[in-house]
């Protein structure tokens, strides 16, 4: 259950007198009021019955300092027992004792879920909207990458220690391996024929799966029956022989992923949007490594408007160029700012130009088209196919260049979408676009930022879900920081909005010292 009284200020508490005005984690104590924490868990725990639990704001506001200074769960109590910003930011006494570290996996494991963080960040977001700390109506997009804890592995390796594992389990739980079922685990490595190699390993591990079943009450050995089990999810992937599924025992949701044509990476994506101006992160979102920029742009967008942050630009870089992302942007009544990618957009405009308003392509050499029809092929894909006067055509002096076979008319074959992208690309050529995009090297630093100074550069633990509080706590670290230097940049920061606590340990203080 949770504690219902309030913390009362010890005779120590005079200590906190020597830390100085303009420490980052005082501003954000005296700034923030964190009290909201306990009211997102109080149905996550018995109001009157069981032993009194610690605090959720608390909790959390160790995992900030945690993520804050990139430390680890022993480091943060030991530096907090230590340290007295750490305990003023706590809004603990001196003399008080700090939870075991273990309770602080725990915590994240059975108490923090995805939906309380976000509620967090929008939260804290919302404050700072309405105290006017936060002022920016633009927002940018990006995603970040954030290498697994652990190595890529080849299918080969994946099997081979999947059938391990199923031998070990079994021993553990029926005493033995039965002799008929065969231990001797083909040696890969030796295999030259990559996939021959994958071809042997998977007839081995189906072969033991099924021995296994066949010699054995599975039923009685819950432990081996997980494996196989999950040994069979595995296999029945088609990516997984391909490479493009798991690569992981250890961590079964990292995927490979691609920063650029030539280079790639083993782990998560963490997308996520920044409001340009003030650069504070308003949504956060983690897939694996595979992931699709922009799939969840929907998401992160619902999710900044609940924190009260005004839209009326969008900035991202060209993987945001869909139309399915336009037309949101649209119906938000913003402007988007983001470049044209040649992969939606194909058109040659120093061949062709289009006219909205007639719905005609002219070329380079006075030709207009006169005809337009609509078509879609096989796979469900819409075109639009733009027919050009077929008498200049004929008579045109790079006839033989733009026109194969023996059509006579040139005919403009377009994606549907194409006529309204011409129109985001004729915008982008101004200077006005040019200049209001350099606000998107905001998400940039912020990349830099959060992987440099808060570990988001390689994953804390095992998993999506263990990656994706890792991402949110950093996002609530850097937001805080943020706020701090925000303030600590304003001449009237102590009169913005207090809480309790300071205010009463305020008063403690100076009748102390009186």
């Amino acid at each position: 259950m949770l504690k219902d009284q309030e913390r009362s200020p010890s005779i120590y508490s005079i200590l906190y007198n020597k830390i100085p005005e303009n420490h980052i984690l005082k501003l954000i104590h005296d700034t923030v009021d964190f009290s909201f924490i306990n009211e997102l868990f109080e149905k996550s725990y018995c109001k009157y019955y069981g032993r009194p639990a610690k605090e959720p704001e608390l909790m959390v506001k160790i995992l900030i300092l945690q993520y804050f200074y990139n430390l680890s769960d022993t480091r943060v109590i030991e530096d907090a027992s230590l340290n007295l910003a750490y305990m003023y930011f706590l809004d603990i006494n001196p003399d008080e004792e700090l939870p075991h570290p273990s309770l602080l996996a725990k915590f994240r494991v059975h108490r923090l879920q995805d939906i309380t963080l976000d509620e967090i960040i929008i939260e804290i977001v919302n404050k700072c909207v309405k105290k006017g700390i936060i002022k920016s109506s633009g927002v940018s997009i990006d995603a970040t990458h954030t290498e697994a804890n652990t190595f890529k592995a080849t299918p080969e390796r994946v099997m081979k220690r999947l059938t391990k594992k199923i031998f070990k389990k079994l021993e553990e739980e029926n005493g033995e391996v039965l002799d008929s079922i065969n231990q001797d685990i083909p040696e890969y490595k030796e295999i030259e024929d990559h996939k021959e190699a994958k071809v042997i390993m998977k007839e081995f591990l189906e072969e033991t799966i099924a021995k296994v079943e066949e010699s054995v009450e599975i039923e009685k050995h819950p432990k081996t029956k997980e494996i196989i089990k999950n040994a069979k999810e595995i296999l029945k992937d088609p990516k997984f022989i391909e490479q493009k599924g798991v690569r992981s025992i250890v961590d079964q949701d990292a995927r490979v992923g691609h920063k650029s044509k030539n280079d790639h990476f083993f782990g998560y994506k963490t997308e996520y949007m920044i409001t340009t101006e003030d650069r504070i992160i308003t949504a956060v979102k983690v897939n694996d490594g595979a992931y699709v920029d922009g799939t969840q742009f929907n998401e992160l967008i619902e999710l900044t408007q609940k924190s009260g942050v005004t839209i009326e630009e969008v900035y991202g870089d060209k993987a945001y160029f869909k139309k399915s992302i336009l037309d949101k942007i649209k119906e938000l009544e913003a402007k988007p700012y983001i470049p044209v990618s040649a992969m939606a957009y194909r058109i040659d405009e120093e061949r062709f130009s289009y006219n909205k308003d007639s719905d005609e392509w002219f070329c380079d050499q006075g030709n207009k088209t006169e005809v337009r029809k609509y078509t879609k092929d096989k796979r469900g894909k819409e075109y639009y196919k733009y027919y050009f006067e077929k008498e200049k055509c004929r008579n045109c002096p790079l006839r033989d260049k733009c026109i194969n076979g023996t059509r006579i008319g040139r005919v403009l074959v377009v994606s549907i979408n194409t006529p309204e992208f011409y129109g985001y690309s004729q915008e982008q050529k101004t200077e006005e676009f040019k200049e209001k995009y350099k606000k998107r090297a905001c998400q940039e630093w912020k990349n830099g930022e959060m992987k440099n100074f808060h570990g988001l550069d390689r994953a804390r633990g095992y998993d999506l879900k263990s990656m994706s509080t890792q991402a949110k706590l950093t996002a609530l670290a850097v937001n805080l920081k943020r706020i701090a230097h925000i303030l600590s940049s304003l001449t009237l920061f102590p009169f913005l909005f207090f809480t309790k606590s300071y205010i009463k340990n305020r008063t403690y203080y100076k009748i102390t010292n009186y």
